[in-house]
């Protein structure tokens, strides 16, 4: 994945300045991909040395503040690496190995950090869920909605149902781990 291809899509959807890009980054696109304020920022520039964006001052605005526009050249290279294959990425867990460990040399105490794990899952399920009411079930039908929301709903279920297994999965072994 490459950030100024995901700060692209962010800003296609609407243009806005560094800032404000960061916080709804944040909340949408940062779900499955992150990025600090600082690494935005370096990109934007980037992408503006490059011809993929382009800033002009917020007249509206009090501060300095630049509002980011994607330009034909970046909508072109948006293309041209969104059409490209890619593999799925393969799981590299290092709390894997630990259970290993714990399988092969017995009780590490590795309890609490299931415990915490489960925890995570848990509020990250919460989240996606309310975003889910506000967002999708609360529209009149799920088939009236544009070809637009489709892909994001999927995008969020990707999220629920990967929470919903690591959820499950962390019970389960939570159970085993007790039984030390």
């Amino acid at each position: 994945m490459s950030l100024p291809h995901a700060l692209m899509v962010s800003l296609i959807e609407k243009s806005c300045s560094g800032y404000d890009l960061a916080q709804r980054f944040g909340k949408s696109i940062g779900f499955f991909w992150q990025a600090s304020h600082q690494q935005i920022y370096r990109e934007l520039a980037k992408m503006e040395e490059k011809g993929w964006v382009k800033s002009e001052a917020d007249e509206e605005s009090k501060t300095k503040k630049r509002i980011y526009e994607v330009l034909d050249a970046g909508r072109i290279e948006l293309k041209r690496w969104a059409s490209e294959s890619v593999e799925p990425v393969t799981q590299r867990e290092e709390f894997f190995v630990r259970l290993r460990a714990e399988a092969a040399l017995g009780p590490l105490g590795l309890v609490d950090e299931m415990r915490h794990r489960i925890q995570i899952h848990e509020q990250k399920l919460a989240l996606y869920r309310a975003i889910e009411q506000r967002d999708f079930l609360s529209k009149a039908h799920k088939n009236s909605m544009t070809r637009e929301l489709k892909i994001q709903y999927q995008i969020l279920r990707a999220g629920i149902v990967y929470e919903e297994g690591g959820l499950k999965w962390s019970k389960e072994t939570y159970e085993i781990l007790k039984q030390e």
